[in-house]
């Protein structure tokens, strides 16, 4: 609401020869918004915060657009693994000949390394030590046999670079002289 107001001022005007009072009045015009600065502070903060409000809503859908359009493109995959089947070891019995005598053992005190049947046996333990700890080669069933620090090989595999690392494996064991490979491919 505007509110009108006379002004009323007196001047006085003085020259070389003379002074005189002059009188002016003047319509005073005052508006009154009925705004305080407090409300108007308040509605300044809260065209701040819709903006910004407004700003993240925008960035969000933009993020949400840009998350679809890479899905969309990836093309999604579905792996499914399967347990390798155990191979069950192969088991030949031999009956035993009576035409062929007894072995006979001889204990050489001149050797260092003790008898050949106990190398033959810590041989054997860190061949079986060193298939097991192999995760690949333990599942497989690969039976090895050691006598005099010749191994004999035997099992099924499915590749012939299998078959070859089977023999590598075994020959990194100390004390293995020759292999004889029967791992048959299949």
């Amino acid at each position: 609401m505007a509110e009108r107001e006379a002004e009323h001022r007196r001047i006085v005007v003085e020259t070389p020869t003379a002074r005189r009072e002059v009188e002016h009045t003047e319509a005073v015009r005052h508006s009154d918004s009925g705004i305080s600065g407090a409300a108007l502070a308040a509605i300044v903060v809260g065209v701040i915060a819709l903006a910004a409000i407004l700003i993240l809503f925008m960035i969000n859908q933009q993020q949400a657009t840009n998350d679809n359009l890479a899905a969309q493109q990836q093309p999604s995959t579905t792996i499914v693994q399967q347990p390798a089947q155990q191979q069950p070891p192969v088991i030949v019995e031999q009956p035993a000949t009576t035409t062929q005598p007894a072995p006979v053992i001889v204990n050489n005190p001149a050797t260092s390394g003790g008898s050949a049947a106990s190398d033959d046996a810590s041989v054997q333990a860190a061949i079986d030590k060193k298939l097991s700890d192999d995760t690949t080669l333990s599942s497989l069933g690969i039976t090895a046999t050691v006598i005099d620090g010749k191994v004999t090989l035997t099992g099924v595999v499915k590749s012939d670079a299998m078959k070859a690392r089977v023999e590598r494996t075994v020959r990194t064991v100390k004390g293995v002289k020759s292999i004889d490979n029967h791992i048959s491919v299949g």
